[in-house]
């Protein structure tokens, strides 16, 4: 009894009720957008989900109990294993017009959401080492490649959304590990020269702004040529690659990023959204009462396009406490992260929070038309295993570090 209420005190029931909510809220939203459909597939997605639920919550429970020296011991193991699936999906994967998915039986994985948990463990170990120096441009590189060779393999499944997230994560977790603000931005700027380099006045006044801080840092001569000139080549190839690519090209990428409309493509999905989320006013239509989905004018709206379910039916009530409900995760996690006992537990709690905080913004700004239409599911609440799975080991890390931390309070 005494090492039940123990173990009851370590857990942190915070975060733990704050998943529990947003996966009943996930349940609801999907059973609202399946149950009046008239395809029976459809209408299995919500008791595959049950399913799923289920399944995650014995993952989660594992995740927050094992030993936090076993993911730091296999943690190479682990994104190297999702390495290659990653590889192997590509030559066996299926998927409508992409190879995302392996399937064994009736299970189908998607290798991707894997890959993710597999590259913030491999990157929390490789940083929290002490002989790591962030300020060695090999050290750095090492992080970046830890990273950029699962993106690859994804970005040729093709799925330019799931590998942003990885880009998502490399400069937050070398910022936490000790990577210096002026690092940082030498970093970030040849994004800022791409952004810019298609009009000469905005790239005059970024290159100037971009010159004037470096300088400002005092790091020598060399550190601010090596920049600069790296800055003025971004600008200057990057036009030049954009008029060697075909038209359809060019219109795939404005459409991406949300650039141009395509009312009867990505634009279509997100006409409907703004439609549906608008219509549900303050309060919402009711618990399915929603038109658009009951109507199924939205496509994937149990999948990508779930928060619309829960902006129409319940309105912007529904949809802040959804919001809500993801902030106190997102603080909870950075909470945990900051007090965690050692630095390879801190970069892997972040890791995953930065991999929350970025779908979850990207999904949400999808729906409501500031984000590009990615394919990003949306946390415990998108139908998918794969994507449930892993949400929920991102929580049991954070569970195992904050049990952790309590023993010694």
């Amino acid at each position: 009894m005494l090492q039940e209420n123990r173990l009851f005190r370590q857990i942190d029931l915070g975060l733990l009720v704050t998943v529990i909510a947003l996966t009943i809220c996930g349940l609801m939203a999907i059973f609202s957008a399946t149950h009046s459909s008239e395809s029976a597939i459809i209408k299995l997605n919500f008791k595959r989900q049950l399913i799923w639920v289920t399944f995650g919550c014995l993952v989660l429970t594992l995740t927050a109990l094992i030993p936090n020296r076993f993911y730091h011991k296999y943690a190479y193991h682990a994104y190297a294993i999702t390495f290659v699936l990653l590889v192997v999906v590509l030559f066996i994967g299926t998927g409508a017009g992409t190879r995302r998915w392996l399937t064994i039986g009736p299970v189908w994985i998607q290798p991707v959401e894997f890959a993710k948990i597999g590259a913030v463990m491999a990157l929390a170990k490789y940083l929290s080492q002490d002989h790591r120096k962030l300020d060695k441009v090999l050290d750095v590189s090492i992080a970046f490649a830890i990273v950029i060779m699962p993106m690859i393999l994804v970005v040729r499944q093709p799925d330019l959304g799931s590998s942003l997230v990885f880009l998502a994560v490399i400069l937050p977790i070398l910022h936490w590990a000790g990577l210096s603000h002026i690092a940082l931005f030498a970093l970030t700027a040849p994004i800022i020269s791409l952004v810019c380099a298609f009009n000469y006045y905005s790239f005059l006044i970024a290159m100037i702004a971009i010159s004037v801080v470096l300088l400002l840092s005092r790091r020598g001569m060399m550190f601010f040529l090596t920049n600069f000139f790296i800055n003025i080549g971004v600008g200057v190839f990057t036009p030049i690659i954009w008029n060697l690519l075909k038209e359809y090209q060019k219109q795939r990428i404005l459409t991406f990023l949300g650039l141009v409309t395509d009312p009867q493509g990505l634009g279509y999905q997100v006409i409907q959204s703004k439609v549906a989320i608008g219509s549900g006013g303050f309060f919402g239509k009711g618990f399915l009462q929603g038109t658009q989905t009951h109507l199924r004018f939205l496509p994937e709206q149990h999948t990508d396009f779930i928060f619309c379910v829960i902006g129409e039916e319940f309105g912007f009530v529904g949809a802040i406490v959804i919001l809500s409900l993801f902030l106190f995760l997102i603080l909870r996690c950075i909470g945990i992260s900051v007090n965690a006992r050692t630095k390879f537990e801190s970069l892997l709690v972040f890791g995953c929070t930065i991999i929350f905080l970025f779908q979850i913004s990207v999904n949400i700004g999808m729906t409501i038309g500031i984000m590009p239409v990615t394919g990003i599911p949306l946390p415990f609440l998108s139908y998918g295993g794969s994507s449930l799975i892993m949400s929920f080991v991102g929580v049991g890390l954070a569970l195992n570090a904050a049990r952790k931390r309590f023993e010694y309070d």
